[in-house]
């Protein structure tokens, strides 16, 4: 008796190794990703501007990166309480122009070597719901007053051709995922959130199908379709529990890791695990084994870059 329907999803032709270096910008999803693959030591850059959203604004910091161009005064507006900029999140925000300002170059510049270096592209549309601040999308309202912006949906048209025109420039040579993300947005309604979902995906369906480098990873459909229970939410039943992203990362590595780098996963979780245990007695002879022994297993994988729990166990001996 069968209580799932379980999504087959096939696995990349050339899968991401641990010598290959990501980056991904989009929703929180993005971030929970991102997050599990820099623990298990693959190079990745997340987000250099915050959490994105939308489609437009997620292809509006590509172009930045990719020009390299650098934010200037006039992109830097004066909030009630700090001083921000409508193309980034508000952890960029600075308590005075100069500090914004350097927060946003400073994102630009690492952001830009990051994007040109990496040779795998990861990006999360989040909702297609867009607000406009004097006719251009922003992404994040900061929160502005309301009268201030124009909400509106973008369309499949929109999308795609926003795309194109990077597919055929900065990710041209890249190798991109594209994923919609399973977080619901509320706030929005279900219904047009729902509207939102379908834009996306039929959007992402067509890059898929008309660019090669393009991969579909199905997040939204393992959340909706295969889990498809609210036990794998969390309490605001928006956001995928800690057990549903666990869920998806697993299927995650299937589809896109090499079959060297899943093996290799257990072995970095062991090393990494015990460089965060706590010892009970750090000057004790048998902590300084413990160091020792993980000492040797870093040393057999001299591809994956463990300095830090390397001078973790040396700070014992």
């Amino acid at each position: 008796m069968k209580f799932r329907t379980e999504i087959e999803i096939a696995t990349l032709a050339e899968g991401i190794d641990h010598s290959k270096k990501v980056f991904a910008l989009g929703s929180c999803f993005a971030e929970s990703i991102s997050e599990r693959l820099a623990k298990a030591k693959f190079s990745v850059t997340t987000n250099p501007f915050g959490v994105l959203f939308n489609p437009c604004s997620i292809a509006n910091a590509i172009e930045r990166l990719d020009d390299t161009r650098t934010f200037a005064v006039c992109d830097i507006r004066a909030g009630r309480d700090a001083f921000f900029s409508f193309d980034a999140h508000s952890s960029l925000d600075g308590t005075t122009q100069t500090e914004a300002f350097a927060n946003l170059n400073r994102a630009v510049a690492q952001g830009s070597k990051a994007l040109h270096d990496a040779e795998w592209v990861i990006l999360t549309f989040g909702t297609a719901w867009v607000y406009e601040h004097e006719g251009r999308v922003v992404a994040n309202c900061h929160k502005q007053p309301a009268k201030e912006f124009e909400r509106r949906r973008l369309s499949v048209k929109e999308i795609v051709e926003r795309y194109d025109a990077l597919f055929e420039g900065v990710l041209r040579d890249k190798k991109v995922i594209l994923t919609v993300s399973p977080v619901r947005h509320i706030g929005d309604g279900l219904q047009e959130n729902s509207v939102s979902k379908a834009t996306l995906r039929l959007a992402v369906e067509e890059l898929v199908a008309k660019y090669e480098n393009a991969h579909y990873f199905p997040s939204y459909e393992i959340l909706i379709d295969d889990l498809r229970d609210y036990r794998y939410y969390a309490d605001d039943l928006a956001h995928p529990s800690k057990m549903a992203v666990d869920y998806v990362w697993e299927r995650f590595c299937k589809y896109a890791l090499t079959d060297k780098a899943q093996k290799l996963l257990p072995q970095i979780e062991q090393i990494v695990s015990a460089a965060e245990h706590r010892p009970f007695n750090p000057e004790g002879e048998a902590h300084k084994a413990f160091c020792r022994k993980m000492l040797t297993k870093v040393e057999a994988l001299p591809e994956i870059d463990f300095s830090l729990e390397k001078s973790l166990f040396e700070r014992y001996l």
